[in-house]
C-alpha cells in the first residue's frame, strides 16, 4: 500500500491540476474585468531579453493578474519604482533563474515575458506539492496521529486560498520554506531550518516571524540546561545560539530594505528625498504599505469595507476557534502536569532522536522524526493522566493529554497564529486574511478536528467543507479574471 505521504503528494498534484483547469476555463468563458495588465509598457532600462508580440505570447502574459503583474514586472525589469519594493525578491529572482535555465529554449518562441509567466506557474505549483508534503510531515510530528495529519493535509490541499498557490503569487514559496523550515526546527536540523526560514522571509514579509520558533526552541533548551542539567553557562550558550539563529532568519528581509534605501535614498534620481529616507529608522516596506495601500491600525474600519470583512469572516472565525481550542487544551495540560516535567520531557525526547545526530543525518533520517518526544514525554505526562478517560479515540484526536503527546509544542504555532490574526483584522486590508492565514497549520488541525469530533455537530463539518469548495470556485472565477477576490 502507498504511504500516506505519497497519498498527500498525489492529492496535492491533483488539486493543482483542478485549480489550473478551473482558472483556464473561467478565462475562456468570461472576459477579464481589467485588461490593462496586457499593455506591458517597456522597462525603464532596455531589457536584453527579447519579447514576442504573438497572440500566444500575449495570452500567456495576460495570465499574470493582480499582484502577479508586479512580480512579473520586477522579474523582467527589476525594481524600477518605490512601490515595487513591496514585492519581495524571492519569487522574481526564482522566475528569472528558471526562465534563463530550464525554460530558456522557450524564449525565442514565446518571448521572455511569457516564459517568465510559465516559469511562475510551473514553480509555484511544484512548490505547493512540496509544501503539502512538508505540511503532512510537520502535522504527524506535532499531532502524533497520521490520520489527523492526513485529514488536515487534505484540507490544506483544497484550502480557500488555493487559487493564489497556483498563480503568480509568493504564497507557494512562502508555504514551502515556512512549513519545511519549522519541520526541521522540530527535528533538530537547525542549519537546514535556518536557511529555509530565511528564504520564507524573502518570499513574504511575515516570514521573518518564523524566527519565533527558534526562540521557543532556545527557551526550552535553556530551561533544561539551567534547571535540569544545572549548567547555567550552557543555558547562556543556548540562548545566544537561538538569538543568532533568529537574527539569521531576519537577514534577507532587512537586506532587501537596505537595498531599497541605497537605490532610492542614496542613488535615486529624485530632486527631493522621500519622507521615509529621513526617518530615524528608514523602513521602506512599512512606508509603502501605509502610503500606497493605506495599511495601518484601524484604518480599514470603514462602513464601505463591510463586504470585505464579511469575505474574510470565515477564515478569521476558524483562526479564532483554533486559538481558543488549543489554548484550552494547553491550559488543561498545564493544570494537570508540571511545567518542569513537560519541558524536560520535550527536550530529552528531541535530544534522543535528533540532537545526537548532525543536521545532515537528521534530514536523511527525517522519517524517524515522527516519533520524536514520544518516549520521554510519556514519563512526565503519564503520571497525571486526568483527561484521557473522556476521550473517545486517541488516534483521531488532534492533541490529547496522554502518554503519546506533549502539546506544549503547539504553543509557538498558536502564538504565531494569534499575532497574524490580530494583524489581519486590525491592521491589514482584511480581505487579504484568506491567503495571509492560509499557511497556518493550526487552522487545518482544528478544522479536521471538527470534522470527526463527536462533540461537534455534523453541520459544522459540512459548513467548513462548503466554505472551502465555494472559495475555490469563486477564486477560480473572480481572481483569474481580474475581479476582486481577497
Amino acid at each position: 500500500m502507498a504511504s500516506p505521504l505519497a497519498g498527500v503528494v498525489r492529492l496535492a498534484a491533483a488539486s493543482r491540476a483542478l485549480l489550473l483547469a478551473l482558472s483556464l476555463l473561467s478565462r475562456l468563458l468570461f472576459r477579464p474585468y481589467d485588461t490593462s495588465a496586457s499593455l506591458h509598457p517597456p522597462c525603464l532600462l532596455p531589457s536584453p531579453s527579447p519579447n514576442s508580440t504573438t497572440t500566444a505570447a500575449n495570452s500567456i502574459a495576460s495570465l499574470a493578474v493582480w499582484d502577479g503583474v508586479h512580480f512579473l514586472r520586477a522579474a523582467e525589469c527589476g525594481y524600477e519604482y518605490e512601490q515595487s519594493f513591496a514585492f519581495l525578491p524571492l519569487l522574481p529572482a526564482s522566475l528569472n533563474l528558471l526562465a534563463r535555465s530550464v525554460l530558456a529554449p522557450l524564449v525565442p518562441v514565446l518571448g521572455y515575458r511569457a516564459v517568465l509567466v510559465v516559469s511562475g506557474y510551473v514553480l509555484n505549483n511544484v512548490a505547493f506539492v512540496a509544501a503539502a508534503a512538508y505540511f503532512y510531515r510537520l502535522s504527524v510530528l506535532i499531532l502524533k496521529s497520521p490520520s489527523a495529519a492526513y485529514r488536515a493535509s487534505v484540507l490544506f490541499c483544497f484550502n480557500p486560498a488555493s487559487v493564489f498557490y497556483s498563480s503568480l503569487y509568493s504564497e507557494s514559496l512562502y508555504a514551502l520554506f515556512s512549513l519545511g523550515g519549522v519541520f526541521y526546527v522540530f527535528t533538530g536540523a537547525n542549519t537546514i531550518a535556518m536557511i529555509m526560514l530565511a528564504l520564507s522571509g524573502s518570499a513574504r514579509s511575515n516570514g521573518a516571524l518564523n524566527a519565533g520558533y527558534f526562540c521557543f526552541q532556545a527557551l526550552l533548551h535553556a530551561y533544561d540546561a539551567a534547571f535540569q542539567k544545572k549548567r547555567p553557562m550552557l543555558a547562556v550558550q543556548v540562548l545566544v545560539t537561538g538569538f543568532l539563529r533568529s537574527v539569521f532568519v531576519f537577514i534577507p528581509f532587512f537586506a532587501f530594505q537596505v537595498y531599497g534605501y541605497l537605490n532610492i535614498c542614496l542613488h535615486g534620481n529624485m530632486e527631493e528625498l522621500r519622507p521615509w529616507c529621513k526617518s530615524k529608522v528608514p523602513l521602506l516596506y512599512g512606508f509603502i504599505q501605509s502610503h500606497y495601500w493605506g495599511v495601518g491600525f484601524l484604518r480599514y474600519f470603514q462602513v464601505k469595507q463591510l463586504p470585505n470583512f464579511l469575505l474574510a469572516s470565515p477564515v478569521l472565525s476558524l483562526a479564532v476557534y483554533s486559538i481558543v481550542h488549543y489554548t484550552k487544551m494547553l491550559r488543561q495540560l498545564f493544570e494537570s502536569n508540571s511545567i518542569h516535567e513537560l519541558i524536560v520531557a520535550t527536550v530529552e525526547g528531541r535530544s534522543i532522536e535528533a540532537y545526537k545526530s548532525s543536521d545532515v543525518d537528521t534530514v536523511l533520517k527525517s522519517k524517524v522524526s515522527t516519533n520524536v518526544t514520544n518516549k520521554a514525554q510519556g514519563i512526565a505526562v503519564a503520571k497525571r493522566r486526568k483527561s484521557v478517560a473522556t476521550e473517545t479515540d486517541s488516534n483521531d484526536q488532534i492533541i490529547e493529554v496522554n502518554k503519546d503527546v506533549c502539546p506544549i509544542v503547539v504553543l509557538p504555532f498558536i502564538l504565531h497564529l494569534a499575532f497574524m490574526t490580530f494583524t489581519a483584522f486590525f491592521v491589514m486590508h482584511v480581505q487579504v486574511s484568506t491567503r495571509f492565514l492560509s499557511a497556518s497549520p493550526p487552522i487545518y488541525w482544528a478544522a479536521s478536528h471538527i470534522l470527526v469530533s463527536p462533540s461537534s455537530s455534523k453541520r459544522w463539518g459540512n459548513i467548513i467543507c462548503a466554505y472551502f469548495i465555494a472559495y475555490i470556485l469563486l477564486g477560480s472565477l473572480l481572481f483569474s479574471n481580474f475581479y476582486p477576490f481577497t
